[in-house]
């Protein structure tokens, strides 16, 4: 088994961030730019949408593709270490439509095919995006994809109940965001001692600079909310058929954002999609740890390279 450093050591070149303002709202950024590319990958994030969480993955993807795409990774509005947009709270669809504008915005002068590449919800996010630019994308990827409601699901059903009411959500909020009061190398040693004890350092800062936040977490809650409210509605399966050429998924064991149901549902609904399931005991956050984070980039990094063999 490798270790943390000797996983990470094979990421040479690093990402780095910006901020834009896409359609008047301010926006995380993340990218790493081929000197040559001939795909472009476009990595929506799930929600928390925090971007910095996902830089190992971004990292270890650019390497495994060999350096022959540029990535560029887009955060959801108002999930950032900022209140750029003064409590402003954003929906599910506030999000779809900030990536479609932001494709618009920075994206028009791409010269090559565009790959997206979503984790979570984000997958939800990406078929939009295929649907508005069927000729730009030529491949979609979804990561442990959030599609639909998992009704089994008592944790869905936990956190459908507090992002549904406004007090809850507020208070859960105040609460995390008290956490601020700590200093940063407490907090820290907090995260890592609790909620990410096998969490990469990488994932603890993120939490520490990004979800401490009021702002963040009020946004979370009300994207979230507004997810469970979009996702009780079946897939678009017929466009999903149309489409299943272009379609990958990658499932987990117990996962119930993406359960093996909705695997099984895909297979049979739209059975020309690209169907895997992670069996190497990694979870829904795979971005939290180094291991997950390579071996996923692995992953999509094998697939495109299979569909798309001039990436060889």
């Amino acid at each position: 088994m490798e270790t943390e450093n000797e996983l990470m050591n094979k990421a040479k070149t690093h990402v780095t961030s910006r901020l834009s303002r896409v359609s008047g709202l301010m926006t995380e950024i993340m990218e790493i730019k081929a000197d040559d590319p001939k795909f472009h990958v476009l990595f929506i994030p799930g929600n928390p949408g925090v971007i910095p969480f996902y830089k190992d993955f971004l990292e270890s993807l650019y390497e495994f593709l060999d350096g022959n795409a540029s990535i560029t990774a887009v955060g959801q509005i108002s999930q950032t270490s900022k209140d750029w947009e003064s409590g402003r709270l954003f929906s599910l669809q506030d999000q779809i439509d900030h990536k479609v504008d932001y494709i618009r915005q920075e994206m028009e002068g791409v010269n090559v095919p565009i790959i997206l590449v979503a984790h979570s919800i984000g997958s939800y996010i990406s078929l939009d995006i295929l649907r508005k630019f069927s000729e730009k994308v030529v491949y979609c990827i979804g990561l442990y994809p959030f599609l639909s409601l998992n009704k089994q699901s008592t944790k869905q059903s936990l956190i459908g109940k507090l992002a549904a009411s406004s007090v809850l959500s507020a208070t859960a909020s105040f609460l995390i965001a008290s956490l601020r009061l700590l200093p940063m190398w407490a907090a820290r040693r907090l995260v890592s001692n609790s909620l990410g004890a096998s969490w990469s350092d990488t994932a603890v800062q993120a939490t520490c600079t990004h979800l401490r936040q009021y702002h963040t977490m009020r946004n979370v809650l009300n994207m979230a909310m507004t997810e469970f409210r979009e996702l009780a509605a079946e897939p678009d399966w017929e466009f999903m058929r149309e489409n299943q050429s272009k379609l990958a998924f990658l499932f987990g064991i117990d996962d119930h954002w993406g359960p093996l149901q909705l695997f099984e549902e895909i297979s049979k609904k739209a059975p020309g999609t690209s169907l895997s399931i992670e069996r190497e005991g990694h979870t829904h956050a795979f971005c939290c740890t180094v291991a997950g984070s390579v071996w996923v980039a692995q992953h999509v990094a094998t697939l495109i390279k299979n569909r798309f063999t001039r990436l060889q």
